[in-house]
């Protein structure tokens, strides 16, 4: 069997039980063609990039799958059918990775607050010294110069 990592966009008007519910019926569909599903991982309402079928936000679900190819085709077939699904990625994978994905590790570095901005700790700026003269400040009235 072959490994998969596969993100499915729900609609932002459904609740999260309800996307739970969905990831109970992708798992039966897997279960049920001889694959099994080793992680599930909820990462919430985020942003999308661009209107997805009038949409601006989406609940984002990651599932780590371990199925013949016949699964994984049915599980997007009925997500295709599925009025509430807006999106489905899914990636063949050598390994699945262990532990939380990039997406909770973001998450968890946001709450603890450890994250700076793009530039850094850039530390105290010292003083900026004089200002240059502008060059209608440095000539004389008249044109010339002393």
């Amino acid at each position: 069997m072959a490994l998969y990592e596969h993100v499915y966009l729900a609609r932002q008007d459904i609740s999260p039980q309800q996307v739970e519910a969905l990831t109970g019926q992708f798992k039966n569909v897997i279960a049920s063609l001889g694959g099994t599903v080793g992680k599930t991982e909820y990462w919430g309402v985020k942003s999308l990039a661009y209107r997805i079928k009038k949409n601006r936000k989406a609940h984002f679900t990651l599932m780590n799958i371990d199925a013949p190819p016949a699964a994984i085709a049915e599980m997007e077939r009925q997500q295709g059918i599925n009025e509430d699904i807006l999106r489905v990625l899914t990636l063949r994978v050598d390994a699945l990775e262990e532990g939380p994905s990039a997406q909770l590790r973001k998450r968890e570095d946001d709450d603890r607050g450890e994250r700076r901005g793009p530039r850094g700790d850039r530390g105290e700026r010292g003083e900026r010294g004089e200002r240059r003269p502008r060059r209608e400040e440095s000539r004389v009235e008249g044109g010339e110069e002393e």
